[in-house]
C-alpha cells in the first residue's frame, strides 16, 4: 500500500484529518509542521501552496482540505465503510451535509465572526443567505438521534461534528442541545479519543511559571 503522510499541527484543522485516519484504521506516519517559517517555508509549500495545514500524501497524490480529505480518505479505503457505495442514495444525503459544512455553515461562521452583513437584498449573492441561523436551523434539521446517515456512521459526521464541537467550543455557534448530543455521541468513539490523546500529547509544553 502506499505510504499516506499526514501533515499537521495539534493546533490546527489537522485534528479532523487526524480523527478520519484513525476511524479508517489503516497506517499513516505524521509530520508536524510548525507555525511560522515551516509551514510558509519553500518545503512545506511544495506539499501545499497554501501553506497552511492539513494535508494528506497518499503515493503520489496529494489532498488539501479537511472536507476533501475525509471524503478521499473513506473513497481510497472502502473497506471501512465510512462512505456509502457509488450510486446509493445515502450517498447525495452524505456528500449533501459534508460540504454544506464546509460551504454554508464555514462560511456564515467567519461572516458573523467578521462582523459581516449580507444587506437583505443581496442574500442571493451569499453561498449561505441571509443569516447564520438560517443555516444552523437547516443543519439540524438533518440531525436525528444518531447520526447523518442514520444509523450508520460516516467521514460526514468526522467532518460536520468537528466543525459543531470547535464552533460551540468558541462560542460561533449556538450550543443547541440537538448539537450537543450529536458532538457527545461523536465524541465518544474510540478513534476520536485516540485522535486526541495522540494530538494532545503533540502540544508544545505551557510556559513554566512566571513566564508568559
Amino acid at each position: 500500500m502506499a505510504e499516506l503522510v499526514l501533515y499537521t499541527n495539534p493546533m490546527s484543522r489537522g485534528r479532523i484529518a487526524r480523527w478520519m485516519l484513525e476511524e479508517a484504521g489503516v497506517p499513516y506516519r505524521t509530520e508536524i509542521v510548525d507555525y511560522g517559517p515551516s509551514m510558509k517555508g519553500d518545503a512545506y509549500r511544495a506539499i501545499n501552496p497554501m501553506g497552511k495545514v492539513p494535508a494528506l500524501r497518499h503515493g503520489d497524490t496529494i489532498v488539501t482540505e479537511s472536507a476533501a480529505i475525509c471524503a478521499y480518505v473513506a473513497d481510497a479505503f472502502p473497506e471501512t465503510g465510512l462512505a456509502p457505495p457509488l450510486g446509493s442514495h445515502a450517498r447525495g444525503i452524505y456528500f449533501r451535509w459534508m460540504f454544506f459544512a464546509a460551504g454554508p455553515l464555514e462560511q456564515a461562521v467567519t461572516a458573523r465572526s467578521m462582523g459581516w452583513q449580507v444587506p437583505g437584498d443581496k442574500a442571493g449573492f451569499s453561498g449561505y443567505g441571509d443569516s447564520l441561523e438560517r443555516v444552523l436551523d437547516t443543519l439540524e434539521s438533518a440531525l436525528g438521534d444518531d447520526y447523518i446517515l442514520g444509523k450508520t456512521f460516516s467521514a460526514a459526521d468526522v467532518y460536520v461534528g468537528s466543525h459543531l464541537a470547535f464552533g460551540m467550543r468558541f462560542k460561533t455557534i449556538e450550543a443547541r442541545p440537538k448539537f450537543v448530543a450529536y458532538v457527545e455521541r461523536l465524541f465518544a468513539r474510540p478513534a476520536k479519543q485516540r485522535a486526541e490523546q495522540i494530538d494532545n500529547a503533540s502540544l508544545p509544553p505551557p510556559p513554566a511559571a512566571g513566564q508568559g
